[in-house]
């Protein structure tokens, strides 16, 4: 009905007509700025020869327009876009041209056709040697990991374990000092309340330190097929030379 106004109102002239359903997007963007768009899709892939990858969240306000294949493929061809000109960040990715637009006005035209607030949520890149993607199922969550070489099975598997078990960091010196001064001081309490003497709670605390990394880090996290390995090892197992490099991931309440 939107088109047929537009139509209408442009005297059946096809191209004044896009340009009063443009005009109307702006407007309507304009009106649902201070939504919340808190749906979306995630999708990630890397490039022909893999060495870089980008994920990317469109968000909504809707999972009803989350699950629209049009929105889906609207998410998929700014993602192909990143790929083909390997964008470094999203404000590079939104100024880009997308069918005669750039990003930014095409999710402007596409809120005044869905009647939703659209914007990027997140965009992130890997570049490495080789990187593998995973898509989570229903398109909320989905990673990258950059490898040092080729390894297509394994890169897929730790993806897998990147979504799955939420590290905060590829590895211990990827932690930030607050978060591991904050576990320290966590950790001595917890010893203090267990009653140990006091002379013991710094190495104590250094401990359990050890542990969180194991939790927390990819490359030292219990890999999910075989726990008796560490992430690291087995893509030791796999190829001597093969490790993670870095790592992305990005989900949409999860």
């Amino acid at each position: 009905m939107d088109c047929k106004k537009a139509l209408v109102e442009a005297e059946g002239d096809f191209e004044k007509a896009i340009d009063i359903l443009r005009k109307k997007g702006q407007k309507v963007a304009a009106k649902r700025a201070d939504r919340e768009a808190t749906e979306g899709c995630v999708l990630a892939a890397s490039n022909a020869d893999n060495s870089f990858g980008a994920v990317l969240s469109l968000n909504c306000e809707t999972d009803f327009v989350a699950k629209n294949d049009s929105f889906v493929a609207l998410t998929q061809s700014i993602l192909d876009l990143a790929l083909a000109n390997k964008f470094a960040d999203k404000d590079a990715l939104l100024a880009a041209d997308l069918g005669g637009m750039s990003v930014t006005e095409k999710l402007v035209e596409q809120t005044g056709v869905i009647g939703e607030k659209l914007e990027i949520g997140s965009y992130e890149v890997v570049e490495a040697p080789f990187v593998a993607s995973y898509i989570h199922a229903g398109n909320k969550l989905a990673t990258l990991v950059g490898l040092t070489k080729e390894a297509a099975e394994a890169g897929k598997n730790v993806a897998m374990q990147a979504a799955a078990m939420n590290p905060i960091a590829l590895n211990r010196d990827g932690v930030d000092q607050e978060t591991i001064d904050r576990e320290l001081e966590v950790g001595k309490d917890l010893a203090r309340q267990e009653g140990k003497p006091e002379a013991m709670l710094d190495k104590i605390a250094q401990g359990r330190l050890g542990k969180f990394y194991k939790e927390n880090t990819l490359v030292e996290q219990a890999y999910i097929r075989d726990n008796k390995l560490s992430v690291e090892k087995y893509l030791q197992s796999e190829d001597k030379d093969l490790a993670a490099v870095s790592f992305k991931r990005v989900g949409l309440g999860v």
